[in-house]
């Protein structure tokens, strides 16, 4: 059996934090390693525990949310961070993605939803909420030429497309035929050539680009 995914929680308030780590601690796949109230807690746990998830609080006391994430992304680069917040900001979103947050989610979704987004970010992926894609796509779009994919080979917009689906890797490589690191090698060239950080950013340039119906 796999090794179950290590995470850490970081949040001020306990009672929303002890209900995380019971609804997560439920899943056999998932273990709360670590709990933390504010982001020089969370970055000493991490660096400690070398967990696979640190979801982070944006509001905390001390250093915050953002100011946190830079660093633990610097500090412990194997630990990725899903930011959780009751923020639908755009600055916000964006500099978390920037300071090297791999997901951003708002809180009050339901617990198998928050499961399902802690395997996705632990296998590689990057998440963000559907009602907070649209600030991200403004943001990108207004400072890109107007078909940001004219760059890219056939191939690249049919695994660019698929990422838009929300397909993993492995799931592309299974649908086009191809080995999974050859697909890897594909969204490198991908993210490269549209000028972005992460998948998340291309698939929302990609979903922009759709002809409506």
């Amino acid at each position: 059996m796999a090794e179950p995914i290590r995470i850490v929680i970081a949040d001020d308030h306990p009672l929303f934090r002890e209900g995380v780590f019971h609804s997560l601690s439920s899943e056999p796949d998932l273990a709360v390693v670590g709990q933390a109230e504010s982001g020089e807690e969370a970055l000493r746990l991490a660096v400690e525990l070398l967990p696979d998830v640190v979801l982070l609080d944006i509001g905390m006391p001390g250093w915050g949310g953002l100011a946190t994430v830079e660093k633990l992304s610097r500090a412990c680069p194997v630990a990725k961070v899903v930011m959780l917040t009751v923020f639908d900001d755009e600055d916000k979103l964006i500099a978390a993605f920037r300071g090297g947050a791999r997901g951003y989610v708002l809180k009050g979704l339901p617990a198998r939803d928050l499961a399902h987004i802690v395997r996705l970010v632990a296998a590689g992926e990057e998440y963000v909420s559907p009602k907070l894609a649209a600030t991200m796509l403004r943001e990108l779009t207004g400072k890109r030429p107007q078909d940001p994919l004219s760059e890219l080979s056939e191939r690249e917009r049919e695994i660019l497309s698929l990422v838009a689906e929300g397909l993993t890797n492995r799931e592309i490589a299974e649908r086009v035929h191809l080995a999974e690191k050859t697909v890897k090698h594909h969204m490198t060239n991908i993210l490269g050539k549209l000028r972005v950080r992460s998948r998340v950013e291309a698939a929302l340039l990609a979903s922009r680009q759709k002809p409506q119906k």
